[in-house]
């Protein structure tokens, strides 16, 4: 048997070292074999894994240092695994160069695969990329891929977000793209595709099926043809239709205000011709319509009843010559822009038109306005342009009370070729915008090569990019609030996603060809001179995904970033591709591996053999153990039972699948069942990890010293035969994530969370108060509290946490680790972990218990939506916008508002503002007893939402 077992191991990592060190053919030859090894069905999937990852190393330079260190493949950055496949590949602005390897597509549970922001990519995406059937999103924005995108891309039923922007890709829009029902994000911006755009007939697809988008982006390429009158109906829910500067002909067509959804509108540079069609104004929630540079002709369109419109341009067009301000001009009171030159206005414009309050841009020139011009008594306080030059105005109204805060343009009139002529609006005008964030009272330093002053005046090396807005719904570019607003909307965002920027810069707002507003950015990292690879990578993330929600003013964005130099020299990692060197290198590699394996396999033998031939007790002890790889000198254990590796694998079905219950911490979980019949939960760590090692030993001597009915109990570990487990307590009814989800199966009304919340909380405040020595959890999230048949809470997974010592009774200084979104931002800030730290993820854990929200959702963060609620609706605690609706239809909740206010009390900015676990604990109690109070008054039972339970003292408070 023990033979056996050997030959099995032997096999499988001579093919490991075969496929690893083959070229890219021997490696296709390998893993096709190896996946007919039904056998070995469990260690071909790591081999698969490890292979293709081996595939992307070796086709792309620049890569990441941690993919040259050794490490678990799995813990690469920008590599994330879910049972040994990989399902995510993020690697944004990392500037990799090379093209896409064959292999990228062999990653069938791929759901997110992000390379945005590495111009070195190159070459195309091929057919094979509908292998990833489970592909949510794919994000390929600002690289240098070329070729037609692939019509197997209609493949990918699963995708939500498609963002091929800013690339050279060719060829049309693959009609395949309309089979895509659940995509809500499509942007192919800024390559060269041509062709018409596609629509369904006779059995083939079109974007006209694509009833569940909400966006189509497809601007600056070469589109041509009509806009087909079949791309619009009723069903769609679009709204952003953004096809500007093509090649676009034709008619608008009228089927468009069908799709009454629509916000944003931009057809401009291109050739349309004919009339806008009357029915324009059906599309009622329209708030931009750009129709400029086209060959439109006929009437101005009547936009009367459009009363969310805010900025129009219509300029270069043809229309028929019309007197005045058109009438509809008197009913929009939401403009804040119109441009309309060389549209073929004439006569006299109404004074009420520069009333409107929000009007800021006004830009009628080049037409034959005449008469005499009245800006009226009263404009609009945020007017700050009027361009009428190139007009037949012959008189100003207030010419001498002029306010010179309003850019009046007159150039070009008859007003301006009187007799020495000397007003300012007269005058040729340029406006030079040089908004640029200001110094924070502080002398900006002299900083040495390759670094710049931050507005803190610290030098450093920034991420550098420029963010393009398509449709902002302001016009002027001279408003430094505006920015203000967009510079805190950032901050904000990266303190509560936990990305490492200590300042940030906006410089140089400007519009460009295509009637973007540019504007230059520059990141600086916090507490270093220079970003690492990690910060980079989610700081690009965040704007490929369109994490980042900018302010409403700003609207659509994508972001565009210059290669971080200081990366240049991490990655100076080069690569002589011979593949003739290659299988040499390999030949000589995979001899000598081998030779080493037969010795190893020896070795292993002889040291099986000499196990077996010791007394039980000898192996079931800590002798062995090893400091270097586990993490520190032999665990302190108190009543921990030690089992052998055998044992677990009889409990565990040889650690089958069907028992592989999830992925913890640091390896898989599977459940198990003791000779007794008591279930079991067993973690597994992944070999070779250290980290692992050290999570192992943290919760083995944690655990072995806690005992409590809120804390999650530690039944035994097993060190044998290389392997690091913990075996705890089963807990049958899963996380508290899984039933806020969804995901157990388990609706949980109001009373129940409550009982969840205060259980949790006991079971800090006993690792807190109780423990000896006191236990800080680091990393409390729902994910981390299990609910058992009671669905009593236990708080559970310990290995981030950090015992305190007498020296430390108050805090530890120690690397920053934990969960994006419960992290504490002051312990993120200081390094100093707290108990406090441990009140701020409970907080977290509390607006989860009655929203159901990830703590970051869509780019919002939890806190600050609650919060937000509550002021929107000006009653302090009418939360029934966010609140989950399991709960949110059970009326009243009484005991609420206490709840919320305790939870916002846990997340405030510093920990000397938040209580303690105990005092919370308290107070979660005094809930509970006034509701038990309340029910008893009432009735010995409570009824919610058709159920009905008892409620007695005991089933609430224990």
């Amino acid at each position: 048997m023990m033979g056996s077992k050997i030959g099995k191991i032997f096999s499988i990592l001579c093919i490991i070292v075969s496929v690893i060190s083959a070229q890219d053919n021997d490696r296709k030859f390998f893993v096709h074999h190896v996946s007919v090894i039904g056998e070995y069905k469990s260690y071909y999937t790591r081999i698969f894994l490890v292979a293709n990852l081996q595939a992307l190393k070796d086709a792309w330079y620049n890569i990441p240092p941690t993919w040259d260190d050794g490490s678990d493949h799995c813990n690469w950055l920008g590599i994330t695994c879910t049972y040994d496949r990989v399902t995510k590949i993020t690697l944004p602005s990392m500037e990799l160069r090379g093209e896409l390897p064959e292999h990228i597509w062999d990653f069938t549970q791929l759901q997110i695969l992000d390379l945005s922001y590495n111009k070195g990519l190159i070459g195309s995406v091929t057919f094979k990329v509908e292998n990833l059937r489970r592909l949510t999103h794919l994000f390929l924005v600002g690289c240098s891929f070329t070729g037609p995108i692939p019509d197997t891309i209609g493949n990918l039923e699963n995708l939500i977000s498609l963002s091929l922007n800013s690339n050279s890709f060719t060829g049309p829009i693959p009609a395949s793209i309309g089979n895509l029902r659940n995509l809500d994000w499509l942007d192919l911006t800024s390559n060269k595709l041509t062709g018409s755009i596609p629509v369904s007939k006779e059995g083939t697809p079109g974007l006209d099926m694509l009833t569940n988008a909400k966006h189509f982006h497809l601007g600056d390429n070469q589109l041509s043809g009509d806009i087909p009158p079949g791309l619009f109906n009723s069903n769609m829910t679009l709204i952003h239709l953004l096809l500007e500067n093509n090649r676009l002909m034709g008619a608008i067509p009228s089927t468009l205000s069908l799709v009454t959804s629509l916000q944003v509108l931009r057809l401009d540079r291109n050739s349309l011709s004919g009339n806008v069609p009357s029915n324009i104004n059906n599309l009622t929630n329209l708030q931009q319509i750009f129709l400029s540079h086209n060959k439109l002709t006929g009437p101005l369109p009547n936009l009367t009843g459009m009363n969310v419109l805010n900025s129009i341009d219509f300029s270069n067009n043809t229309f028929d010559y019309w007197s005045g301000a058109p009438s509809w001009f008197s009913t929009l009171e939401t403009l804040t822009t119109i441009k309309m030159n060389r549209t073929n206005l004439r006569g006299e414009l109404p004074a009420a038109l520069f009333s409107k309050p929000q009007l800021q841009n006004v830009d009628l020139s080049h037409n034959s306005i005449n008469g005499t011009l009245n800006i009226s008594s009263n404009p609009s306080t945020q007017l700050q342009l009027v361009d009428l030059r190139d007009n037949q105005i012959d008189d100003f109204t207030q010419r001498s009370i002029y306010k010179e805060s309003i850019g009046l343009i007159l150039v070009d009139n008859p007003i301006c070729r009187e007799y020495d002529v000397t007003d300012k609006f007269c005058s040729p005008q340029t406006n030079i915008t040089t908004y640029s964030t200001p110094w924070n009272y502080c002398p900006p330093p002299s900083c040495g090569l390759g670094q710049v002053s931050s507005p803190n005046c610290q030098c450093a090396c920034p991420y550098i990019g420029s963010i393009f807005f398509k449709v902002p719904s302001f016009s002027s570019l001279e408003n430094s609030t505006i920015y203000i607003s967009l510079h805190d909307s950032l901050m904000t965002f990266f303190h509560e996603a936990g990305l490492p920027v200590n300042s940030l810069s906006l410089q140089n707002p400007r519009r460009n060809m295509d009637d973007y507003l540019v504007i230059d950015l520059k990141f600086f990292p916090y507490g270093e001179p220079s970003f690492n690879r990690t910060g980079i990578l989610g700081l690009a993330f965040a704007f490929s995904n369109q994490t980042f929600q900018p302010p409403k003013e700003f609207n659509i964005y994508y972001f565009i970033p210059e290669p971080y130099s200081n990366f240049l020299k991490d990655n100076e990692s080069t690569k002589h591709k011979s593949s003739k060197a290659g299988v040499i290198t390999g030949s000589v590699v995979g001899g000598c591996v081998l030779v080493v394996l037969f010795v190893l396999a020896g070795m292993h033998f002889f040291r099986q053999k000499e196990r077996a031939e010791r007394p039980p007790q000898q192996s079931q002890q800590f002798a062995l153990w090893d400091s270097t790889s586990s993490g520190g000198g032999v665990p302190q254990l108190k009543g921990a039972r030690s089992f052998t590796f055998e044992e677990l694998q009889n409990y565990t079905n040889n650690f089958s699948p069907s028992n592989n219950i999830g992925k913890g911490g640091y390896g898989m979980v599977y459940k198990g069942s003791l000779p007794n019949g008591q279930p079991i939960a067993i973690k597994r760590a992944q070999k070779g990890s250290s980290q692992g090692g050290l999570e192992f030993k943290t919760e083995i001597e944690l655990l072995s010293r806690v005992h409590h009915k809120n804390v999650v109990g530690l039944i035994g570990f097993c060190f044998d035969q290389g392997e690091q487990m913990l075996i705890y307590e089963y807990i049958v009814n899963g996380t508290l994530k899984d039933s806020l989800s969804g995901g157990s199966g388990i609706r949980l009304d109001w009373m129940q969370r409550l009982k969840i919340a205060l259980g949790a909380a006991r079971g800090l405040q006993y690792l807190h108060d109780h423990a000896d020595p006191p236990i800080i959890h680091r990393d409390v999230k729902t994910n981390n509290i299990l609910l058992d048949e009671q669905l009593v809470a236990k708080v559970a997974d310990f290995g981030l946490s950090k015992p305190l010592s007498d020296a430390d009774r108050t805090h530890v200084t120690t690397q920053v680790k934990g969960t994006m979104g419960y992290m504490d931002p002051e312990y993120y800030m200081t390094q100093l972990l707290t108990a406090k730290s441990d009140t701020y993820s409970f907080g977290i854990v509390m607006l989860e218990l009655i929203t159901a929200r990830n703590p970051i959702e869509k780019g919002k963060y939890i806190v600050t939506e609650v919060k937000e609620s509550m002021k929107k609706n000006q009653e302090l605690y009418d939360l029934q916008d966010i609140l989950d609706p399991v709960i949110g239809l059970s009326s009243p909740l009484k005991g609420l508002e206490k709840f919320v206010d305790i939870a916002l009390r846990c997340v405030e900015d510093t920990g000397n503002q938040r209580p303690t676990m105990s005092e919370v604990v308290k107070e979660l109690e005094y809930i509970m007893e006034m509701l038990v109070h309340s029910s008893l008054s009432l009735s010995t039972s409570a009824s919610y939402g058709g159920w009905s339970k008892d409620y007695s003292n005991d089933s609430l408070l224990y």
